[in-house]
């Protein structure tokens, strides 16, 4: 499969690009139009056969996957991804879930977020559904990746799961990042709306397909589509028709028609829209693959001697938090 740049237009970070403009030709050059997508978020290190889950991706017209890291090992996992496929970035974080773990992990894990290929700083949040990890513990963890994610300037990626008053709480205290995502978003109108006063971005997963859906459908339907993202979450969440499977980032074209058929927005429009959000909050370049704007290597610029923020430097607690 090889994709073929066709036009470009818009800015350099890729917001004004649309996503038909370019050509998706299948083996044997039919040349098919497809609407090119973007999974903004999936865990390629938890799925088999990474080179024949990203073809059948490319196959399906997803020009590109973010892979996010949950602890140190997937989040060398997802650099090293990244790294060998120019259809993959990377981001690194420690997972709610695994906040216990940071004063063992949370300074190496600072240390890629300077790589190559690395555009976001997460996942991180709360998950208040699981307490697998004690809620100070998360908080700690949080507040730390809002200041690498500030002082790195990637993109925060945001896990809540019925925690919305301590994660907008840690974000007012500490400043919302410039780029900010709500990843997997399970809210409703009122959650969203919070979320995108304070100059977010949601992205809907396969939940979005769901029949019981209705609070999640809304949000989507509400939220600017410029500030709409979609995902696969894979190999979680798998959308609505192949539940049973393990997800892949090939099906978030099924989570892009969800969002379309909960807007009653045409699927077209919402593929144009998702890939320049996708572009703009992540900083990624206007084309299918290279370097993502500013991020080879070094900060964005005006962050050319920011250093992330080690574990002994992590802000301090959210009261009434424990």
């Amino acid at each position: 499969l090889r994709l073929r740049r066709v036009s470009l237009r818009g800015t350099p970070n890729g917001s004004a690009i649309r996503a038909r403009d370019f050509r998706v030709g299948a083996l044997g050059g039919a040349g098919d139009d497809l609407m090119p997508w973007v999974d903004s978020h999936c865990h390629l290190q938890g799925l088999d056969d990474t080179r024949a889950v990203i073809d059948r991706a490319v196959a399906a017209g997803v020009a590109r996957m973010i892979c996010v890291g949950t602890d140190l090992a997937s989040s060398r996992q997802a650099v090293e991804l990244a790294g060998r496929h120019p259809e993959v970035w990377a981001t690194v974080g420690l997972h709610p879930h695994d906040a216990t773990r940071f004063d063992e992990e949370w300074d190496a894990i600072a240390e890629l977020a300077t790589a190559d290929r690395v555009v976001g700083v997460g996942e991180a949040g709360f998950d208040f559904h699981y307490l697998h990890s004690p809620a100070d513990a998360q908080e700690r963890a949080f507040r730390a990746h809002v200041s690498l994610a500030q002082n790195s300037g990637r993109t925060l990626v945001i896990h809540t799961r019925e925690a919305w008053d301590a994660t907008f709480g840690v974000l007012d205290e500490e400043g919302v990042p410039e780029r900010t995502v709500f990843h997997c978003f399970t809210g409703g109108e009122g959650e969203a709306a919070e979320a995108l006063s304070r100059g977010a971005y949601l992205s809907f997963s396969g939940i979005v397909s769901f029949g019981g859906a209705g609070e999640v459908q809304a949000a989507a339907a509400a939220t600017p589509l410029d500030r709409v993202l979609v995902e696969t979450d894979a190999p979680y969440l798998t959308p609505v028709p192949h539940r049973g499977r393990p997800n892949e980032p090939a099906y978030v074209v099924h989570v892009g028609e969800a969002v379309a058929g909960a807007r009653g927005s045409p699927v077209g429009d919402v593929a144009d829209a998702t890939w320049a959000s996708t572009a703009a909050v992540f900083g990624l370049p206007p084309g299918p693959s290279g370097q993502a704007s500013g991020l080879a290597g070094a900060p964005f610029p005006g962050l050319a001697g920011a250093r992330p923020l080690s574990g002994k430097q992590a802000p301090g607690s959210l009261p009434g938090v424990s």
